[in-house]
């Protein structure tokens, strides 16, 4: 996924300069659905993450000007959309979401990798159901790291968590789900 991004400095570049709408297509084109994507996991409601994507992108645009200062315009995207997904959360709610630990996770699989068609339905399922044993915040880590192929710094950028706390969810996590497949798979 890493490669996906490999030109999005240029974007950004000829989107500050001439503010080209060409360059704004490239860039909703390219962070749209991941941005959705992550606003999903959660509000979990696929009309919200839908307009927490489009107000990210609003405010790239808004703010086209300052992006060549930004060191990462993808991270930078996923944060301001954990941001604004929060605080859409804290508004709808009766309780008071403040930060990422609270909120229920929700991981999904991508289709239409070449990966998740080869992976059958079956293990698939089972998969999803061992990724939802996760705690919450594992969960998460494992699916940015995982999904989107971030690195431990960005993620931990992303999640205001050091890049050691990441390195912690994800063996946490891996142990978790290698003891799963273990049992599901009767491996010694």
């Amino acid at each position: 996924m890493k490669q996906r991004f490999e030109n999005l400095p240029d974007i950004v570049t000829r989107l500050a300069i001439s503010g080209s709408e060409q360059a704004y297509r490239e860039l909703f084109d390219l962070l749209y659905i991941p941005v959705k994507e992550f606003a999903f996991c959660i509000l979990r409601s696929n009309e919200e993450a839908e307009e927490i994507s489009e107000d990210v992108l609003i405010s790239l645009w808004n703010n086209r000007k300052k992006l060549p200062e930004i060191e990462n315009v993808h991270v930078y995207a996923l944060v301001i959309a954990k941001n604004l997904s929060l605080n859409l959360l804290k508004k709808n709610s009766k309780t008071k979401t403040s930060s990422i630990d609270e909120v229920d996770m929700n991981f999904f699989f991508d289709g239409s990798s070449p990966e998740q068609i080869i992976i059958d339905e079956e293990l698939k399922k089972r998969l999803e159901n061992a990724i939802q044993s996760l705690p919450p915040k594992c969960q998460f880590v494992f699916k940015l790291a995982k999904e989107n192929n971030l690195s431990y710094k960005e993620i931990g950028q992303i999640l205001s968590i050091s890049a050691k706390t990441v390195d912690a969810h994800l063996v946490a996590a891996t142990q978790k789900l290698a003891k799963i497949f273990k049992s599901e798979f009767q491996i010694k």
